[in-house]
């Protein structure tokens, strides 16, 4: 309550859209910090709930007592432990924010397989790392960070690049699972 207190005065807002649960607290029970950002909803101080870093369990669980809108957890090319969270999302209508979705690291040098397809898309290899995951799921809501304008722009484009089906399965199959 008193995070969500601190973000409305930060923001100079009355209600947030989506307020999402960042880190469930394993000393308290999960539908107890569900029950407090229901308490917060019925206050009218937010809208939509979410929920960060959870799996198809937890999920599950904080559905049971919330109208549950959204979910953020780690998914990128390299990292797709959460592949049965987005499943869930797509099944339930629910947005799948993945977090750190650029992570390219390796992958993204020019002879590299993320490299050789930017090459052949004519886009950056953030453009299809991006344009991967929109791909992905049409639940996915990628949100990369940035510095500068130019680098907004150039995420952006990536909305419209349609990777060809060989391109898309030759990057999906980069994933050995965890």
């Amino acid at each position: 309550t008193a995070a969500c207190e601190g973000s409305l005065r930060r923001l100079r807002v009355d209600r947030i859209d989506v307020y999402q649960l960042h880190a469930v607290d394993p000393r308290v029970p999960l539908e107890e910090s569900v029950g407090s950002l229901i308490e917060l909803q019925r206050a009218g101080k937010i809208r939509h709930i979410g929920l960060c870093n959870v799996d198809v369990g937890e999920l599950l669980r904080a559905r049971r007592s919330a109208r549950i809108v959204s979910v953020q957890n780690l998914y990128n090319l390299t990292n797709r432990t959460s592949e049965d969270v987005v499943e869930a999302c797509e099944q339930n209508g629910m947005v799948f924010v993945p977090w750190y979705p650029l992570a390219a690291g390796p992958l993204a040098r020019p002879r590299s397989p993320l490299g050789h397809v930017a090459a052949r898309s004519h886009a950056t290899p953030a453009q299809v790392a991006l344009a991967w995951l929109l791909q992905r799921s049409p639940v996915m809501l990628p949100i990369p960070g940035t510095s500068s304008v130019a680098h907004l722009e150039d995420n952006v484009r990536a909305a419209a690049l349609r990777l060809p089906q060989e391109d898309y399965a030759a990057l999906a199959d980069l994933y050995q699972g965890a």
